[in-house]
């Protein structure tokens, strides 16, 4: 079989790696060298038959080179460079101002002296216990710890998906802190009332919140959520929307009626407590200042004793079992 085989053009001369190879070789024979070895490749079928088949294995060996060479760049990526150029610009058009404030805080106070420059792909779970101890010692509580932790998770399933890294997740390996969020105290009837009267000379709105709370049962971010279309004073009732345990119905007492009638109603849309469609975000510092002014934190360290805005939803269930109430209607109320 007559195979006819175009090796360039002559005016090109003899590519540069041959000439150094063999400084006296002439154009022809460079020509009949070519020959014998495509003879060669298709008697021992080893090595190209052809010069499109040589530029084929050169492509396909340039591309694996290129391939690998960007596989290599990205397992250079270091921790902190993937954080600051990919992961926090992504987490601050995604998430809540206050979610991005907190995460950027933990990396620059804890998560960067042990993960920053270190690439992706050598970070095991000794760092992240390492990390852990770092905040333990520095008195981190646990939902900090596990908070931290969280985050790292996200950066590592963040770059996977923009395919930065391939790895496996280090933060699977590793056991997070189970913080005891629950709150073991709860106000008496008297104490409730003196926080509601000095709340009340302090701001009214703190108050009627904490009023919702105490009465109803109600947890900040539903009553935040509270628009005025959810409210139906002549049926005393609330419609808690998209609630942690699920959309329920919130009983008025006379009290809460009364309060309700006594604001401002605005268009069925609108928040309660606050116009023009803004939700709240947090609790006012009022509350805690009144909480410290009236001492009801004073000599107690343990978290979960300690009196804040949640307790107001404690201390409505206490009062339901206290009157008599079996667990499971007041877990739904």
């Amino acid at each position: 079989v007559l195979h006819t085989y175009g090796v360039g053009w002559m005016s090109d001369g003899i590519p540069e790696a041959i000439r150094k190879e063999e400084p006296g070789l002439g154009f022809q024979d460079y020509c009949l060298k070519l020959l014998r070895q495509y003879k060669n490749a298709v008697k021992t079928g080893t090595g190209p038959k052809s010069p499109k088949e040589k530029r084929s294995i050169e492509e396909a060996q340039q591309e694996a080179e290129r391939q690998e060479a960007e596989r290599l760049e990205k397992e250079a990526v270091t921790f902190g460079a993937f954080f600051t150029d990919s992961y926090l610009p992504q987490a601050t058009a995604d998430k809540k101002e206050k979610t991005v404030t907190r995460e950027e805080g933990l990396y620059d106070v804890w998560i960067s002296d042990i993960l920053k420059d270190l690439p992706m792909k050598d970070i095991a779970p000794f760092h992240l216990e390492k990390l852990k101890k770092s905040m333990a010692d520095g008195g981190q509580s646990p939902r900090s710890i596990e908070y931290a932790l969280s985050v790292v998770r996200q950066v590592f399933n963040v770059a996977r998906r923009l395919e930065a890294y391939q790895g496996d997740n280090p933060t699977a390996k590793v056991k997070f802190p189970k913080p005891d969020n629950g709150r073991m105290r709860f106000l008496t009837h008297k104490e409730a009332d003196k926080l509601l009267e000095a709340l009340n000379e302090k701001s009214v709105d703190v108050h009627d919140m904490a009023l919702l709370s105490l009465h109803c049962g109600l947890r900040f971010g539903e009553i935040a959520a509270l628009t005025w279309q959810d409210v139906d004073i002549k049926r005393g009732t609330l419609t808690i929307r998209d609630a942690k345990a699920g959309s329920r119905y919130a009983f008025l007492t006379e009290q809460t009626a009364e309060m309700l009638k006594s604001r401002k109603k605005k268009k069925p849309a609108d928040f309660v407590f606050r116009g023009r469609k803004v939700k709240l975000d947090r609790i006012s510092i009022t509350f805690k200042r009144t909480i410290d002014e009236l001492k009801l934190n004073d000599g107690i360290d343990d978290p979960p004793l300690k009196i804040c805005f949640h307790s107001c939803l404690h201390s409505y269930a206490s009062w339901l079992i206290e009157e008599g109430a079996s667990l499971y209607p007041v877990q739904t109320l």
